[in-house]
């Protein structure tokens, strides 16, 4: 009995001591936030002094109406991909509802990832180190939906789960440092 090319993919096993996701992915994030703890050496002071003063509240709306349209738009897509990628991560795969909200979830990260393009606050008229993200979020989702198309469910899983994961929780983290958006919109 011959197997099609997809099911082959799907059913090779890694060899012993290989490369696996999780080490992978543990190691590239230490790397990241290492450069990234590095270029903010100098302002860590400072934010540990506002993390110290800072006092949670209600949303501030005249925050979110001071937002340009880009701004507003990145936000509001990168929160609805955010909730509905937990949904995905929890509900069964393969089924109806998670193709459906998976295409969904295509279009609200790729138009997050898109307007990151425009924004340019942090260093004005240029792009900082977080549009690395951008770039690899550009890259990485339509290879996610090429391998979901493909039936190469391993690939799909560990980009999508790379994504959610790595595009949306740990730049959600960096969303609260003092001085940005997230930061003025709960403590600010």
């Amino acid at each position: 009995m011959s197997l099609a090319p997809q099911d082959a993919v799907r059913q090779t096993r890694h060899p012993v001591g290989a490369w696996t996701f999780g080490r992978g992915f543990a190691l590239s994030m230490a790397v990241v936030l290492a450069v990234l703890a590095g270029a903010m050496w100098g302002i860590w002071p400072a934010i540990w002094r506002e993390l110290a003063a800072a006092r949670p509240h209600a949303p501030d709306f005249a925050v979110l109406a001071s937002l340009s349209p880009v701004v507003r738009i990145h936000l509001y897509t990168a929160l609805a991909a955010l909730g509905l990628g937990a949904v995905l991560m929890a509900a069964r795969k393969g089924r109806m509802f998670h193709r459906t909200a998976g295409w969904i979830w295509v279009a609200l990260v790729m138009t997050t990832a898109v307007s990151t393009l425009f924004i340019t606050s942090l260093s004005p008229g240029r792009w900082s180190l977080i549009h690395l993200f951008t770039g690899w979020t550009l890259i990485i989702l339509p290879l996610a939906v090429m391998w979901a198309r493909r039936r190469d469910v391993t690939r799909h899983r560990r980009a999508m789960m790379g994504l959610f994961y790595g595009a949306f929780a740990i730049n959600l983290a960096f969303t609260f440092i003092p001085g940005r958006t997230m930061w003025d919109l709960f403590f600010g």
